[in-house]
């Protein structure tokens, strides 16, 4: 019998086992459960009409949904007037890093996320092994072991990132890869995928990602297929060559027969807004054509990214320090700033929407945080893309940066797209010292309680059944994770209860270091987590693994 229908049995089992339970309640038995939450409004993650009833958990597992008379539980919820729903996915995390710092995942658990999901471009492994005290882990199989053993709160999965098997092989190398490099990059793919990769991830507006060519990804891709997983990219543009950017996203798809999702789909700069009708035919063109195409947002008009991805890639080329050393050439410096004068690359953006978001030093930071770039170079007496040049130098770093280059209206339309996500583009972390020296985009704490907050219930944009789908069984069917998404009996108890009318973010530009409010419990495979909005302490998140996972 294959795997699958295996799983299908049991599951199947388990929820004969429930309604035998159900039966023998009638009976008059009483039957004892470890946690039963009564009287909530059930929201079962596919987008269908809610109900009001109860849900029953057995260890890791939820067994019963609806109304459970004649049974106890070890522990009762009263969620009268409240939202009970699975719990949400983050199909764009970058709390691979925060989470081994501290693994309470703070700011995402107060939202009800209960899967990270890593890999834009870059992932946790294959990475080096750089002398003793980096000895932790080298392949992404080997980082999965060391964050479950550490214990955190969330569950977690990753793809591959492009980024990372490419300097892997070839650092910051701008040329293609040799036969012999290729073969070397499909097998690192290879074996990150049999270690539970999701797929292939790619961020290709970044150096070194962007010296890949379409065909180097499309081989990498035809490994993912082989083991059932999917490509998932930041797009070589989402400005002025977007169509084009597009029509890669769709090759790839098509030639490596690999489903493919657009992270963060948005349309930057003014002139471009209108592009957003010939944007969606296309991909709603590609669909109908046959291929599987997705994509996922953040709930924000406004990206976060750093100052250096103003620069085009070439100046990038070989690392951070190589490129410093090319700023500092008065005949290097000369070519890249008539580039940026002429609009290279496409992706440059008005100065006044770029908002300086910290650096390195503190000094820059008094001096600078949270000013417009426009701002900074009349004080610093250059122009916005020589004062850029001169703080990226001095403060040895990339700078972060926040920029104000989407419209809203697009934002309103796309979240009403049946087949977009929903991720935060951030880390998961406390609103505590040391993270709140540094400022952050505020969607790290309100992407996606913004969602319900703002879309939902203010604007009317799209219904609750429908924002919670987004969240919940339609990243986990993109994904093909089993047996989480959604609630029903014989799947894993990752549950979020929340009061639908308070729901909200309250980070803001200005001030991102706030939590959401009104994400009143939360479990993740059954432990509570969340207890009346207070963290629990608890750490019983896992490794969720792709379809092409060896378990030997």
């Amino acid at each position: 019998m294959k795997a699958s229908s295996i799983s299908f049995s049991i599951m199947k089992a388990i929820q004969l086992t429930g309604l035998l339970i159900i039966m023998i309640s009638c009976n008059g038995q009483k039957q004892e459960y470890d946690i039963i939450i009564r009287n909530g409004t059930i929201y079962d993650g596919y987008g269908g009409k809610p109900f009001v009833g109860d849900v029953a958990i057995q260890a890791d597992t939820i067994v019963i949904l609806g109304e459970i008379k004649n049974a106890i539980g070890k522990k009762e919820i009263d969620a009268t007037g409240m939202a009970i729903a699975p719990g949400f996915i983050n199909m764009l995390s970058w709390a691979d890093g925060s989470l081994l710092k501290d693994g309470r995942s703070m700011s995402d658990i107060k939202q009800g996320v209960t899967l990270e999901v890593f890999g834009e471009g870059w992932s946790p492994g294959p990475r080096k092994i750089n002398g003793a005290k980096d000895t932790l882990w080298s392949t992404l199989g080997e980082y999965f072991q060391v964050l479950e053993k550490k214990g955190v709160s969330t569950n977690f999965a990753s793809f591959v990132g492009a980024t990372s098997v490419r300097n892997y092989v070839l650092g910051f190398e701008n040329r293609p890869p040799t036969a012999e490099e290729l073969q070397q990059m499909k097998t690192l793919v290879e074996v990150a995928m049999k270690e539970g990769a999701m797929g292939l991830g790619s961020s290709l507006i970044y150096a070194p990602a962007d010296y890949a060519s379409t065909e180097e990804l499309i081989e990498l891709s035809k490994v993912v297929s082989n083991h059932g997983g999917m490509y998932i990219t930041h797009m070589r543009s989402e400005s002025d060559k977007i169509y084009s950017a597009l029509n890669e996203v769709f090759r790839i798809s098509s030639e490596a027969n690999v489903p493919a999702e657009i992270y963060h789909l948005k349309i930057n700069n003014t002139w471009n807004w209108n592009k957003i009708d010939t944007v969606l035919f296309k991909i709603d063109s590609a669909q109908r054509a046959g291929l599987k195409i997705t994509a996922d947002m953040y709930t924000y008009n406004a990206s976060g990214t750093s100052l250096t991805a103003r620069l085009p890639t070439w100046v990038q080329e070989g690392g951070a320090p190589a490129m410093r050393k090319r700023l500092k050439n008065p005949t290097t410096r000369k070519k890249l700033l008539r580039d940026l004068e002429l609009g290279i690359p496409s992706r440059n953006s008005d100065p006044k929407d770029v908002m300086l978001n910290g650096f390195r030093k503190d000094s820059l930071n008094q001096l600078y945080r949270g000013k417009r770039l426009s701002e900074v170079a009349l004080l610093h007496g250059k122009n916005a893309n020589e004062t850029m040049l001169d703080l990226i130098v001095s403060d040895k770093s990339g700078i972060a940066a926040i920029y104000f280059l989407i419209s809203e209206e697009n934002v309103k339309r796309m979240l009403a797209l049946p087949y977009v996500s929903i991720c935060s583009d951030a880390g998961s972390i406390p609103a505590e010292e040391p993270y709140t020296k540094d400022s952050t985009h505020p969607r790290a704490y309100g992407s996606f309680a913004r969602l319900i907050g703002n879309y939902v219930v203010k604007e009317k944009i799209i219904s609750m059944e429908e924002a919670i789908r987004k969240m919940t069984s339609l990243p986990a069917s993109n994904l093909k994770v089993k047996q989480r998404g959604s609630l029903q009996a014989g799947y894993f108890a990752d549950i979020v209860i929340f009061d639908p009318t308070t729901f909200r973010d309250r980070a803001t530009f200005d001030e991102p270091h706030q939590y959401a409010e009104g994400m009143i419990h939360v479990f993740v495979n059954g432990v509570q987590v969340l207890n009346q909005g207070t963290h629990t302490g608890a750490m019983p998140g896992r490794c969720v693994r792709g379809p092409g996972w060896n378990r030997k």
